[in-house]
């Protein structure tokens, strides 16, 4: 069984690539035609009903490309709020029409109440948000869902301009109250950080290749640069750099298909992969010298992507008080302090 499982996830990293190879930017039909949109909707409601796990290996391939999608901010993030809450005829309608492609959700994490009078809050960098025709609206007691009409909806400019993001008003806007379980509120927060840690994997991933391919054929003092210790260092930096990641995203992202708790597991990969990322795109822009300063060597595309993802749902020090929290809660205090 595992390794089939693992034969299925080779082929469906295959068939991304493919696919990403071809189309830099995704429009919703094609996520919708290719099977992503409705890759974790359960299969009764016409969805492939695969788990976080083969999400996690889309992320990983979107971020090797770089790509424009509006699969993180339409697919990944409405789903997973969606399958965390109890289903009935609102949920079901929503999964249907997201793996049917006549649904178009975004997923709003910010500062927002639910009074008397409706909806109130703000919510900055929410992914793909101006396309949604509907907002899943995470506050702080649970979760609503509102109408794209009855928000203010402004795209949100950024240097990376592979992202749709946009801000997300709310005043006294009509909204309809799913689920008052501070559980799923967890859930969506801690999704959406090891979602961003694979697109920054993949992001490292492949300017590691990149690096390695330019090193081996550009030539100084007659023979190739990667010949050169410091070269090989700093390539091996970024090799470990990686496989830490790996790993750390491994066991998050496991956690979460598995419905365990994964606040420190979540905390731990998006602190630590989307900071090597940023690393490893500022190291392949210096080994590739005066060449990865320009514009058609396409290296700054994926550092500028490495730095918003890492700002992107929780900076890593935000993540590293969280994975800290677990010490300051056990250990005990010496006497006189």
């Amino acid at each position: 069984m595992a390794d089939d499982f693992l034969e299925f996830h080779d082929e469906l990293r295959s068939v991304a690539a493919d696919l990403l190879a071809k189309e830099r930017e995704l429009d919703w039909p094609l996520l919708v035609d290719a099977g992503w949109a409705g890759l974790e909707v359960p299969e009764r409601l016409g969805g492939a009903g695969a788990s976080f796990l083969e999400a996690a290996v889309i992320l990983d391939q979107i971020g090797r490309a770089a790509a424009t999608t509006g699969y993180l901010g339409g697919a990944v993030l409405p789903v997973g709020v969606l399958t965390g809450l109890p289903a009935d005829d609102t949920t079901d309608a929503l999964l249907g029409g997201l793996a049917a492609g006549t649904a178009r959700l975004a997923v709003a994490l910010g500062n927002f109440t639910v009074g008397a009078d409706g909806l109130h809050g703000r919510a900055e960098f929410v992914p793909d948000a101006a396309d949604a025709e509907q907002v899943l609206v995470v506050t702080d007691a649970g979760v609503v869902l509102a109408q794209t009409a009855d928000l203010t909806v402004r795209p949100q400019p950024v240097v990376d301009e592979t992202r749709s993001l946009a801000t997300v008003d709310a005043d006294a806007a009509p909204a309809q109250l799913l689920s008052d379980d501070p559980a799923v509120v967890a859930i969506a927060h801690r999704r959406a950080a090891v979602a961003i840690a694979c697109d920054s994997l993949g992001i490292a991933e492949q300017m590691l290749t990149a690096t390695v391919e330019y090193v081996k054929v550009r030539h100084q003092f007659g023979r190739p640069i990667g010949s050169f210790q410091a070269v090989k260092h700093a390539c091996a930096d970024m090799l470990v750099g990686i496989e830490v990641s790996r790993q750390l995203i491994d066991d998050a992202v496991t956690a979460i298909a598995d419905h365990r708790d994964a606040a420190v597991a979540a905390a731990m990969a998006k602190s630590h992969a989307c900071a090597v990322a940023v690393e490893v795109a500022g190291t392949a822009l210096q080994l590739h010298g005066g060449i990865g300063y320009t514009w058609e060597s396409g290296v700054h595309t994926y550092l500028k992507r490495a730095t918003l993802n890492r700002a992107l749902f929780g900076s890593a020090a935000a993540h590293r008080k969280t994975i800290a929290s677990r010490y300051l809660s056990t250990t005990p205090r010496p006497k006189g302090t």
